[in-house]
């Protein structure tokens, strides 16, 4: 019985092998440029990305306007000429070396700021069930 299960077994792979192939499905009709940029916008989530970095964009200039005008004012009392962004350190080593702070010390603040305020949105996003 196993030299007829293998002769059957045999002719199977004969027969798959000899069947014709079903012909690949054809390929979708061509678009036109609108449906295709449609297609883009919805697919590739362009809108979502381009809102976003809008949003940023002005959310960044925003924090920059609280920094510099209701943030830094309060040290700037302190520092010698009252403007911060030109505060700097020497150490009198050779001709003395200069390092620019204040300009640092804002971006820094900058990016703290807006990193919070970032944070804060999405937290408040993901509870209101945004992804």
């Amino acid at each position: 019985m196993t030299v007829e299960s293998d002769i059957l077994e045999e002719l199977k792979k004969i027969r798959e092998a000899v069947t014709p192939k079903p012909a690949p499905p054809a390929p979708p009709a061509p678009k036109g440029l609108v449906a295709e940029f449609k297609d883009f916008i919805g697919k590739a989530g362009v809108l979502g990305l381009a809102i976003g970095f809008i949003m940023g964009t002005v959310i960044g200039r925003v924090v920059t306007a609280l920094v510099q005008d209701l943030i830094m004012p309060i040290p700037s009392a302190f520092i010698e000429g009252g403007d911060w962004r030109k505060a700097s350190v020497t150490i009198p080593v050779g001709n003395g070396m200069t390092f620019g702070i204040g300009d640092f010390i804002g971006v820094v603040i900058d990016f703290l700021i807006i990193a919070f305020v970032i944070f804060m949105i999405a937290k408040f996003g993901r509870k209101a069930g945004l992804k």
